[in-house]
């Protein structure tokens, strides 16, 4: 049974049309399960009814004909109820109905398994026998399995805009909207027309074959080496408008992989053996790709996929193929499988306006890029069907990671004006720069920002910031192949701190684990988020710790305005080791004649154990800083890179504010000043909230803290703690969400909130 259900998966897959992938169904399921019928009823959103849309047993002309509301028939039963309908004797079934023209008098067994996709019931697959028969549990799950790839391909056509409105012949079909769920890259809103780009070669394809001429061979390698070098560094110079020298780096990196050291080296020690030039490509980078995709972590992936496209350049050019001419549509909206940074240099100037790609994590070299250059993105779409999407209109909302293709004019009217709203909002906002972030009644917020790259730094400064309440210090790490010196650390660190001083800047030690790797340091687990990651990794390894506080205290000489804090601290015993380590390293530097003296140390509160021992961690240190992001990943035991899960991730849930809660009230116990960085401190509601709280600073991404300030210039303390008290009271965050956003919109604050957050699909 399972060769012969893949065999149908895909004869389905490879269906032209999605009635041709419904007549397949029909077909080959009614053979499989030796049946006498089977049939597919599709939901029709504008009606309501399932309607028979594909049949291999009844009348073919009571096709798009039949239909029946949720309420009526066996099959409305199935797609109201979402679950299987087995009867032996369905005539007798209270909710039997007889449709004459179909022809189904005589079958008497019945087998209906509702087509779910992500909860949404689009249809009804049901076989059936004219005997009394007793379909049998093996039965049953093939025909679930059966409806569940189904439900893929209804899916993709609705994407595609193959699928119709399913009313009777003659009248006039419409486009369905559908709509996919991502992960966020790069925040923003963008409406605009998808160009697809495939891989300029299939590396996969590529035979093994003996070199007629080695020498031969080895000259067109070189030549195809040279080429995409030049290739890479134009892409480079033409996005150097864009981005600041240090966001090129990754095209250094490329230019390194190229080098006759490197990729080139290996390719021609094995065309040398005998193979030709393509085969001896494939063979090096498959051996790479393979190599960095079984580390299983995120950062390593995207090396694999930068490894990938640089083999598809060379082997594009093995090939003599030469690049077709392409026209980019203004406002392009740029869709692969699997994007690389490369690929942005493709599009003209001002015509990039989104990003979606199928594979990839808000991580990816990509995001990185986008969020640099201000392009709306969304990475890792679920079930997207990126090869048939060429020239469709698509919707990209990068705040929650979400794809529209063939948008009612409805939804895309209501994203057309909030993409008007971006910028005028962006234009008022440049006059806050200057002005602190005090509430009409007089309390003071301190807003921050998060860093990693020094590009941040001038961001931060143009927006107005008061320090940097979380440096991410492993962005470095993950710039280079190798761990850096003390001497570079300390040069990397003394830039930072000297372009905020005399402003605290706030320098998390290494973390690394979870989603984040070093490609000279891999980290390979079944479950990595829960394992070795953050303080645990580098108090297993005291000489990169020790290193690195080295170099901060170093940096820091003169300036005075270092903040060292600790990630994922779960306890005390982790707390007492890392202090203990620093101390050394400060004794160290001391006693090498360096003249410094202490920086504030702080802990991250980010895992729930570290929330309920908040009291006697603060006692330890100098200050607390809540890591918003892990923080509600953990408690909520939601993957936030996973967009399948992504929806169970919300920083409104009512069991994060309770130990936000705890944590403030912990900390000011024991006289210790709380912060918070993430997410959530970037968002302007939720940024209200925590100011109620009582937290003493929040951090946050650059591109957020002018809308985050603007609000709570607005909003009193006391409002803002009547807005929290009301929060408190709700057990649903998607009702928090919608209560405290229609406060703060009758307070005539509305224009400033995430504006896509008011959208209605």
């Amino acid at each position: 049974m399972l060769s012969t259900l893949r065999q149908i998966v895909q004869e389905v897959n490879a269906a032209p049309s999605l009635q041709a992938a419904l007549d397949i169904i029909v077909q080959r399921v009614k053979s499989a399960m030796q049946s006498e019928v089977c049939s597919v009823y599709l939901l029709d959103p504008a009606t309501n009814r399932f309607v028979l849309m594909a049949t291999d047993g009844l009348n073919p002309e009571t096709i798009g004909k039949v239909s029946m509301s949720p309420s009526e028939g066996l099959v409305g039963l199935v797609g109201s109820r979402e679950e299987p309908l087995n009867l032996e004797h369905a005539s007798e079934h209270p909710r039997y109905r007889y449709f004459k023209d179909t022809g189904e008098e005589h079958y008497e067994s019945f087998l209906g398994a509702p087509i779910i996709h992500h909860r949404r019931v689009l249809g009804v697959l049901v076989i059936q026998q004219g005997e009394r028969r007793s379909f049998d549990e093996g039965d049953e799950a093939f025909l679930v399995t059966m409806s569940a790839q189904l439900a893929a391909v209804i899916v993709h056509a609705e994407a595609t805009g193959s699928i119709r409105s399913l009313t009777a012949k003659g009248q006039s079909p419409k486009q369905e909207e559908a709509h996919f769920i991502g992960v966020p890259g790069s925040p923003g809103v963008a409406v605009g027309q998808a160009l697809l780009l495939l891989p300029p070669a299939d590396l996969d394809s590529v035979p093994d074959k003996p070199a007629d001429h080695i020498d031969s061979e080895i000259k067109l390698f070189n030549e195809a080496l040279a080429f995409v070098r030049k290739d890479i560094q134009r892409l480079a110079d033409k996005l150097a408008a864009n981005l600041r020298p240090e966001e090129q780096a990754l095209f250094d990196v490329y230019q390194m992989m190229l080098s006759d050291s490197a990729l080139g080296q290996e390719v021609l020690a094995i065309i040398q053996s005998g193979q030709w030039a393509q085969g001896a490509l494939r063979q090096v980078v498959q051996e790479h790709v393979q190599r960095f995709e079984m580390m299983d972590d995120a950062y390593l992936r995207e090396r694999a996929a930068d490894v990938r496209d640089l083999g598809r350049r060379l082997l594009a050019f093995l090939q003599q193929e030469r690049k077709q001419t392409r026209s980019f549509p203004d406002n392009c909206i740029l869709v692969s499988e699997e994007l690389s940074p490369a690929m942005l240099g493709e599009v003209p100037p001002g015509k990039l306006v989104g990003l979606v790609s199928v594979q990839g994590s808000g991580n990816s070299h990509v995001a990185i890029f986008a969020r640099a250059m201000g392009i709306p993105t969304v990475m890792g779409v679920v079930d997207f069907p990126y090869a048939k999407v060429d020239g469709i209109e698509l919707i990209v909302d990068g705040y929650h990671g979400e794809v529209y293709s063939n948008p009612s004019e409805a939804i895309r009217q209501q994203y057309i004006e909030v993409e008007q709203e971006e910028r005028q909002l962006a234009k008022g906002l440049d006059a806050l720069r200057g002005l602190p972030c005090i509430t009409p009644d007089g309390h003071r917020m301190p807003l921050l920002v998060n860093t990693g790259l020094l590009v941040d730094v001038a961001r931060a400064q143009e927006r107005g910031a008061e320090g940097v309440g979380l440096y991410r210090s492993e962005v470095p790490f993950m710039m280079k192949e190798r761990f850096p010196s003390e001497r570079e650390q300390r040069d990397t660190y003394r830039e930072q701190l000297a372009a905020f001083a005399p402003l605290p800047v706030t320098m998390r030690t290494l973390d690394i684990g979870g989603d984040k790797a070093l490609p000279y340091f891999p980290i390979k687990e079944d479950n990595p988020f829960l394992g070795w990651r953050g303080i645990r990794v580098t108090l297993d390894h005291p000489e990169i710790f020790l290193v690195q506080v080295r170099a901060m205290l170093k940096a820091s000489t003169g300036l005075n305005n270092l903040r060292i804090l600790l990630p994922m601290i779960s306890g005390v015993h982790e707390l007492e080791e890392s202090l203990h380590l620093i101390h050394r390293a400060f004794g160290e530097v001391c006693d090498e004649g360096i003249e410094l003296s202490m920086p504030p140390i702080g802990v991250m509160i980010e895992v729930p154990s570290a929330v309920w021992q908040v009291r006697e961690l603060a006692r330890m240190v100098d200050f607390l800083s809540v890591g918003s992001n892990d923080l509600t990943q953990y408690l909520l035991a939601v993957d936030r890179n996973n967009p399948r899960v992504a929806e169970l991730y919300d920083f409104l849930h009512p069991a994060l504010l309770q130990a936000l809660l705890t944590v403030v009230e912990g900390g000011h116990a024991e006289g210790k000043p709380v912060g918070i960085c993430g997410e959530m401190a970037g968002d302007p509601s939720a940024a209200v909230l925590l100011m109620a709280m009582g937290f003493d600073s929040l951090s946050m991404n650059a591109a957020n803290l002018p809308k985050v300030k603007w609000l709570l210039r607005q909003v009193s303390l006391d409002k803002a703690k009547t807005l929290l008290a009301q929060t408190l009271r709700n057990d649903h965050p998607l009702v928090a969400h919608s209560e405290l956003q229609l406060a703060l919109r009758n307070l005539g604050l509305g224009r400033i909130i995430n504006p896509a957050a008011t959208i209605q699909g």
